[in-house]
Order: structure tokens, then C-alpha cells, then sequence
């Protein structure tokens, strides 16, 4: 049975990103998260720190809250936690990437918000089910504009940071990811067939935790941007 497209009334819009110093503005296609990518989250988390294979999990495109602002308080949730990422952003892809063409695919960096209904993802864990409901939510994943810079000038040392009504609750260093950026591209691309418009959620340092209605987030990345939301 073949649908006919025209009796549709409702199109979705695309999700765009900013461009810092242009006019041009980024699609979102896909979004895709590593999880545990610092040894000392994992630690936090109750996980050993070695450097074992990547995990992935992802989110929606609807999932993006462009640049920030007022962030509805999720439906389903007592404990919604923050956690700062680099973000990724691809203006190619393919599959089974060499680290030459991984670099390639990068159109540039972003500041974003991994957000986590952590009530639901850990039931989800214990009961063995699949994290969705704890990560794919509307909004889960704030993002700034995104900043030009090629994969090879982004600098290792770049402090991340996010602070919560001006206390910082996390810090660290893009050094201290265990799996670097255009090594994530490749196994990733051993996964899933990368594209022009995926946003990659590089994983976050330790320090994650809850935020309650009437917060104030800030989330930095020296050389990258900043972003900072409000719970309401």
C-alpha cells in the first residue's frame, strides 16, 4: 500500500544551528553520544576506567535546544542531572573511516548539555531495558553555536567547565578524554553510516548532578563558546 505524502498537514522543521561570525547556520541530522569518555566519570559512575571499547547512545534531532535559553523541566522526572560535553559537529561521513578522513569530517565545535532523567535511566539499567526515556527527551541536549575550528587546531589543554548558580560542579580538560575526537569519528563509522549534519556528544567529566527548577546553568569550553540555560 503506497501513502500518499499529500494528505500530510504537519512538516517538521529542520533543527538548525548557529554559526559563530557567519550567517550560516548548521542542520542537525543525527545526534550521537559517548558515554563514559573520562576516567574519572566512570569512576563516579561505578565503572572501571580503562580504556575499553567506546559506547554509543543517541538522541533525537528535537532533542537540540539551540543556543540555550529556557529549559522546560521534563515530564516523568524527580532527578534530571547536567553534564558538559564538546561537541562535534560533521559536515561529511561515510563508514569505516580511516583517522585521516575522520579529521576531514569535521565542520567544527560546540558546548553542549548532555541532560539525564537519572530516575529513569537507572531503572532502565536495572531492569535491562534500553535508556531512552532517561536520555532521548525533548530538549536533553542544549547546544551552543558552533565555533569553525579544525579538527588539528583544537587545543587538548581547552579547560570544560559548568557551574550551577555560580558554583562549579564540574571542571577538567579536553586532555582527559580516554577516546579523542577523531578516533570516536572512527568507530563510530564502524556503527553507523555518519553524514553531513551529525552532532557528536564527546562524553563529560566527573562531577554530574541533579538540577531543580530555578537554576541557572553555565557551561564553557575555552577556545569553543559557552551556552547557559535556565530550569523552569
Amino acid at each position: 500500500m503506497k501513502i500518499d505524502s499529500s494528505t500530510f498537514t504537519h512538516t517538521i522543521d529542520p533543527v538548525l544551528l548557529p554559526v559563530l561570525g557567519t550567517n550560516e547556520q548548521f542542520p542537525v541530522r543525527q545526534i550521537y553520544c559517548v558515554g563514559r569518555n573520562y576516567a574519572d566519570h566512570a569512576i563516579e559512575m561505578g565503572h572501571d576506567p580503562s580504556r575499553e571499547p567506546p559506547f554509543f547512545f543517541m538522541k533525537p534531532a528535537y532533542a537540540v535546544l539551540a543556543e540555550g535559553g529556557a529549559l522546560q523541566y521534563p515530564s516523568g522526572t524527580n532527578d534530571l542531572h547536567h553534564e558538559v560535553e564538546l561537541v562535534v559537529a560533521l559536515k561529511g561521513g561515510g563508514a569505516a573511516l580511516t583517522e585521516e578522513a575522520a579529521r576531514d569530517c569535521v565542520f567544527g565545535f560546540g558546548v553542549g548539555i548532555d541532560l539525564t532523567r537519572r530516575d529513569l535511566q537507572g531503572e532502565a539499567k536495572s531492569l535491562g531495558r534500553p535508556w531512552e526515556s532517561g536520555k532521548a527527551f525533548h530538549h536533553s541536549a542544549p547546544c551552543s553555536a558552533l565555533s569553525r575550528i579544525e579538527s588539528a587546531g583544537l587545543d587538548p589543554e581547552a579547560l570544560i567547565e559548568l557551574t550551577v548558580n555560580g558554583e562549579t560542579r564540574q571542571k577538567g580538560r579536553l586532555s582527559q578524554m580516554i577516546w579523542r575526537v577523531n578516533e570516536i569519528i572512527v568507530k563510530l563509522s564502524e556503527l553507523f553510516p555518519l553524514a553531513a549534519g551529525d552532532l557528536i556528544f564527546t562524553g563529560t567529566p566527573a562531577g554530574v548532578g541533579p538540577v531543580v527548577r530555578g537554576d541557572a546553568v553555565v557551561a564553557m569550553i575555552e577556545g569553543i563558546g559557552s551556552l547557559q540555560i535556565e530550569i523552569v
